[in-house]
């Protein structure tokens, strides 16, 4: 389904958005590729697939954590490749 720039001009008054011509030429393509996605998954057939509503019932998959002491070396290994900063690793600021 090809969207049209007015469509997609609408959308992002919706979103509040402001778009160049450039853009909303990129959003029309990949938002129409979108729906034709869509489109295409509404062909599967689906008439066996029991609905759900929630997902209760799953298993825990996860294993249970294990503390596993390391020595001087490990650590050391580990810690080579880091900027350190008063004994700590230093790593980018995160806002």
């Amino acid at each position: 389904m090809k969207l049209k720039i007015e469509e997609i001009k609408h959308i992002a008054q919706l979103a509040r958005l402001q778009l160049s011509e450039k853009e909303l030429v990129e959003y029309q393509k990949e938002l129409s590729s979108i729906l034709d996605y869509v489109a295409t998954l509404k062909e599967v057939d689906t008439t066996k697939v029991e609905p759900t509503a929630q997902i209760g019932n799953l298993r825990d998959v996860l294993r249970p954590d294990e503390v596993v002491p390391w020595d001087k070396e490990e650590i050391a290994a580990a810690l080579k490749n880091n900027e350190r900063e008063n004994g700590n690793i230093k790593v980018k600021r995160v806002l």
